[in-house]
């Protein structure tokens, strides 16, 4: 189901019956259980229509609020999309912006007249700010027609509503494709880095037009990917850390991401792949004034609270609170794998050292920091603990991710009886 406001007539200003087009298309697509695409370019509600274009607006907020983990969701912005629009935006399950678009609550006049800032209206909220730094923006696109071929191709990987299942389609990719070039993934240096995006591609079905994985919010908060993608015709959600930013430490833009990513994924019934490599959370005296614990708590919550199949794999580093809140055992991750290089510990061997030996010799810090990796820096005593199922071959984990998916796929989903839940916002 699409709805436009697209309207040239005062810059797209929405009058009450506009509000009440968009609450019976969302009514509709409800009812129909079929996913729901709104494009947009509007100035806001009609100034001349007074109240009742604010109420009209509020009905079809009401509508698409109703909508959500029901149907998919995707917003279109090809233009302005200011105050009760702007917010309408952070409603919706993914939003698509073309260079044109523009979005925010109180324009520049509002911004100047209270800071003394002047902005531009892109400078404030253009499709750059909203994919860099808000997080509003979840793909780029070049115009309106390829923002509507980014809407379909994000839609192909969701079911029409959460009752059913993802769209299954054959590829020709064999589910048991050797991946020998993922032994080289991991670099010599314990400090390198590497491009996650590249395990995920190599992990991903392969069609005509190369790897399935599409990446989502691909700017915002890149120490942590997320993106959907196939592996043996089925549609995932994958969740990885980034060492190329910040070594896929973990802050709250990324907690908040991976939250939003993960509660998404279960929503319509996607299962999840995570991909750990964290030395853990970043620190800062500013991150945790700001809500380290409330923010880093979503990703946890997120994860605890999901139903769909989910398969962790640990590629080289997986430390402390990090560690736990990346789909952990602990967590309920069904199945967990890792591979033979893997690091899982409290904490890596410089603070251990620093900890348990602060009062050592200098000169003996070198030999203790190799003596702790050797005995915990492996996945050998998660292994045995029964917090890993099995040490595997890079060479053979599309086979065994694949396999693991498909014995997952006739799990039986226990829903809580409540309400809902009052986890971290």
């Amino acid at each position: 189901m699409v709805v436009r406001s697209t309207s040239a007539r005062r810059r797209g200003a929405l009058a009450p019956d506009d509000g009440d087009t968009i609450r019976a298309a969302a009514e509709l697509a409800l009812g129909e259980r079929l996913p729901l695409v709104l494009v947009l370019a509007t100035s806001g509600a009609d100034v001349s229509a007074g109240i009742a274009s604010l109420h009209g607006w509020g009905g079809a907020a009401r509508a698409v609020a109703a909508c959500s983990g029901v149907v998919p969701v995707v917003a279109v912005v090809d233009g302005p999309a200011i105050s009760g629009p702007a917010l309408m935006l952070g409603m919706t399950d993914l939003v698509v912006m073309t260079p044109d678009a523009f979005a925010f609550v109180s324009g520049p006049a509002m911004v100047a007249d209270f800071t003394g800032i002047d902005i531009g209206i892109h400078q404030l909220g253009g499709t750059a700010v909203h994919a860099r730094a808000s997080g509003l923006c979840a793909i780029e696109a070049a115009n309106l027609d390829d923002a509507l071929d980014h809407a379909a191709h994000l839609l192909s990987y969701l079911p029409a509503h959460t009752d059913e299942l993802p769209p299954d389609i054959v590829v020709g990719d064999p589910a048991d494709r050797a991946t020998p070039e993922l032994r080289q993934t991991i670099p010599a240096r314990a400090t390198s880095s590497y491009d996650v995006r590249s395990v995920a591609s190599t992990l991903s079905d392969r069609d005509e037009d190369g790897p399935t994985f599409t990446e989502l919010w691909a700017r915002w908060s890149p120490q942590l990917v997320v993106g959907l993608g196939r592996v043996d015709g089925r549609p995932v959600g994958f969740l990885a850390n980034q060492p190329q930013a910040l070594a896929g430490t973990l802050d709250i833009a990324a907690s908040q991401k991976g939250a939003r990513f993960v509660r998404f994924c279960d929503a319509f019934n996607l299962p999840l792949v995570t991909l750990v490599d964290t030395p853990g959370f970043l620190p800062g005296k500013d991150l945790e004034w700001r809500g380290m614990i409330r923010h880093g708590a979503e990703l946890a919550f997120a994860y605890a609270e999901a139903t769909v199949p989910r398969v962790c794999l640990i590629l080289r580093k997986a430390f402390g609170g990090a560690y736990i809140v990346m789909d952990s055992r602990g967590l309920g991750n069904d199945l967990c794998f890792a591979w033979p290089g893997a690091e899982i510990a409290v904490m890596g061997a410089e603070g251990a050292v620093q900890v348990l030996h602060r009062r050592s010799p200098v000169d003996e810090h070198a030999a203790l920091r190799q003596e702790y990796a050797e005995r915990f820096l492996t996945p050998w005593q998660a292994a045995e603990r029964g917090f890993v199922d099995a040490v595997i071959d890079p060479a053979d984990t599309r086979a065994v991710l694949s396999e693991a998916l498909d014995v997952l796929g006739s799990r039986v989903e226990r829903l809580p009886g409540r309400k809902h839940a009052l986890g971290p916002l």
